[in-house]
């Protein structure tokens, strides 16, 4: 029925083929709705503004506040010393954060299923052990050992969730018990000694040390990332401009390839100033890239947000809960023992403190302070990047000020507390808006 015939038939008596429209106003705000997509397109700057206040009020912060964090820390840091946004520290910081980073890519998986995995820490030490064994006493080949370790940190993993999902046993619980058990397990292998040296100039030691020194490197990869950004965004709004939906405009698509040029090449010139371009940066990169993909791209990510949203409307969608839930705790696992393999490459050795102290608490608090919501549904592996460089990026400015380790501990967890706090409201606004 149209506006004009509704607002034609207010004053009638209804009759039993017609239906009375008590509110008059909601239906033709019903009408006149415009997607925000196109309300960018038609007014420009305006609508960018418009949709910005829209989403302030529904509580879609998104990534806007770890941002803003990560700035405000920058800055206060610089004001200390001068060296903080060095050239060397800003290359250490990103080499650093690669290893912690790792590990809350796979802590970002199970946290979207509204779950926690709290054996990542352990799992990544028993990986590093296992392949140290094998390289150093056994003789195998690195690349084998090192395939071996992942392959074992995704089959604990998925050991976890089998009794998770399949047992019916809390993650909480189960993954407990695997921290223990995994601890053990390391202790065990690497024997009495408790450290195993590796080859700095073998395959796992060049993960950290490893740097592209051809200035060209850096910004052939600064090239490649904006290209393929533009290109995927520009096929992206054709596609759903063919299948008739509201699509961002060109100019937007611009304007976000354009930010992006700026990050990319300012990134490119600060590796090149100091020893080039991180071999440890760019596998973190492309990982990065090839799980959001799957996340957001695949029917596999939708999955698994689905899980997050509601495990009971998920399965009776006809989504297999079992195998989504395992494959998830097996992917943590994978990550968790990539992740140890970096961290036993920037010491250049596995010991008996790998995996423990305070990187379990950094890996899971990088996921949430990065966005990653703790209550699942909703967040994007992006938010490990975001998340541990704000991390990373406090210690390093409170070691550059000589700044006692407790207080390094207290700093990190007033910002983990500010970041659940911020999650909580946001949840609350999105609920009044009616977005949740």
């Amino acid at each position: 029925m149209s506006l004009d015939k509704t607002s034609a038939n207010l004053g009638k008596a209804p009759s039993g083929d017609e239906h009375v429209v008590e509110n008059p106003e909601a239906a033709a705000a019903a009408v006149t709705a415009v997607d925000p997509r196109l309300l960018v397109r038609e007014q420009g700057l305006l609508g960018y503004w418009s949709e910005f206040k829209r989403k302030m009020k529904a509580g879609e912060l998104g990534s806007l506040p770890v941002v803003l964090g990560l700035a405000i820390i920058c800055i206060i840091f610089q004001v200390l010393n001068s060296e903080f946004l060095s050239a060397q520290n800003i290359s250490n910081i990103t080499v650093t954060m690669v290893g912690t980073g790792m590990i809350s890519v796979g802590i970002v998986f199970v946290l979207l299923l509204g779950e926690i995995d709290l054996s990542v820490g352990s799992v990544s030490g028993a990986a590093s052990a296992l392949a140290a064994v094998l390289t150093v006493n056994q003789g195998w080949p690195e690349w084998v050992a090192v395939l071996v370790a992942v392959a074992a940190g995704a089959a604990i993993g998925a050991l976890h969730g089998f009794f998770f999902a399949v047992l019916g046993a809390p993650a909480f619980a189960v993954t407990l018990a695997g921290l223990l058990f995994w601890l053990g397990f390391m202790l065990k292998v690497l024997g009495e000694d408790g450290t195993i040296n590796l080859d700095s100039e073998g395959l796992i030691g060049k993960l950290t040390t490893y740097t592209f020194t051809d200035v060209a490197a850096a910004y052939g990869l600064a090239v490649v990332v904006v290209a393929l950004f533009f290109v995927s965004s520009f096929l992206g709004n054709r596609r759903r401009e063919a299948a008739g939906v509201p699509s961002r405009p060109l100019s937007d698509t611009i304007l976000r390839t354009g930010l992006l040029a700026v990050v990319s090449f300012a990134a490119a010139y600060m590796y090149n100033q100091y020893k080039g371009l991180p071999l440890a940066t760019v596998i973190f990169l492309a990982f990065l890239v090839a799980t959001d993909f799957v996340l957001r791209r695949t029917p596999y990510g939708r999955k698994i947000f689905a899980l997050g949203g509601s495990v009971e409307a998920s399965r009776r969608a006809g989504i297999n809960v079992t195998a989504v839930r395992i494959s998830v705790f097996a992917i943590s696992g994978g990550f968790a023992a990539i992740g140890g393999l970096f961290l036993a490459s920037k010491i250049a050795s596995a010991n008996q403190s790998a995996g423990t102290g305070d990187l379990l608490m950094n890996a899971i608090a990088a996921a949430v302070i990065g966005g990653t919501s703790l209550f699942g549904g909703r967040g994007r592996t992006w938010n490990a990047l975001l998340g541990v460089l704000v991390i990373v990026s406090i210690q390093y400015g409170l070691q550059l000020e000589s700044i006692a380790e407790p207080v390094k501990y207290m700093i990190t967890a007033a910002v983990l507390l500010t970041t659940v706090v911020i999650d909580s409201i946001t949840r609350k606004t999105q609920k009044t808006a009616g977005r949740a």
